[in-house]
């Protein structure tokens, strides 16, 4: 693999796995023998339209402060749409990561033995949280219908509004990813407009502008693997938001089995002190 820019976040000394996801709502159950191990994230972001200079940082840091959780960042400086972030090139760019953090917006990376590879990991079970513009990526055919990158999020999704206030709306209140949240309205944000809300997939919430959309759900793809989407987060001021932060933090304590029931992180995942 050639030299990538690949930022680490933050370092914590510890050589041990993550216990894998499984596809259900339960909570993680603690092995009293042993300790909790600390869940290893990628973040892989960059590409058009935002600020993921900024971002990067800001998910990484919200993240760490809220479980027990390092993160690796690959950020891809270029501002274009048609630019594969070159963490991809490696064939086993996903290795030593308990979840995925898609956060790149590269609408038109279409090749799909290149998209193949982005999913294999996942078709093989290793979890995943998709924020904003991950949605709208590798459009490959047959777009604008259902691509094998919108089967893995779980929406087709290929068109937003302009940026308004966004009314957000927690449609599924017992989850524990939403329990005990309560509904808010963003800043001026956009609001991806779904085209299909796949049968694979759960909604939890909705977002309203001029009209209502799903913005917040769960996904189970290829029968097997847990994925935690949402389309909120263009604006910085949105992500650094600690709504948006404990929302993003639960989904994937969810996606990788260490949230309980009532929407905490498993024993042993709080956040280091």
């Amino acid at each position: 693999m050639r030299t990538v820019t690949l930022l680490i976040a933050s370092l914590i000394l510890s050589g041990s796995f993550a216990v894998p996801a499984r596809a259900d709502d339960k909570p993680a159950e603690k092995n009293e023998k042993t300790e909790a191990k600390t869940i290893r994230a990628l973040l892989v972001c960059g590409g058009c339209c935002h600020d993921y200079l900024k971002q990067k940082d800001i998910i990484s840091k919200g993240l760490a402060e809220r479980a027990n959780v390092v993160v690796t960042v690959a950020y891809d400086p270029d501002h274009g749409t048609k630019h594969l972030n070159p963490v991809y090139e490696n064939q086993d760019w996903y290795k030593d990561f308990d979840v995925i953090i898609h956060d790149e917006c590269s609408a038109d990376v279409k090749d799909t033995a290149m998209i193949d590879r982005i999913l294999k990991p996942h078709k093989e079970g290793l979890p995943a949280v998709v924020l904003h513009c991950g949605m709208h990526c590798y459009r490959s055919d047959p777009y604008p219908k259902t691509t094998a990158w919108m089967e893995f999020t779980g929406l087709n999704t290929n068109h937003h509004g302009a940026q308004l206030p966004i009314e957000v709306t927690y449609t599924d209140k017992e989850s524990p990813i939403t329990k005990g949240m309560e509904d808010w309205t963003t800043i001026k944000e956009e609001l991806y407009h779904q085209e299909e809300l796949l049968p694979t997939a759960k909604a939890l919430a909705t977002g309203k502008q001029k009209e209502t959309d799903t913005v917040i759900w769960t996904n189970l793809y290829n029968d097997k693997t847990k994925v935690f989407a949402t389309t909120l987060g263009h604006n910085n001021e949105t992500v650094a938001d600690p709504r948006y932060l404990d929302l993003v933090t639960r989904g994937l304590l969810w996606a990788t089995g260490h949230l309980t029931d009532d929407g905490k992180p498993a024993p042993g995942y709080e956040a280091k002190k």
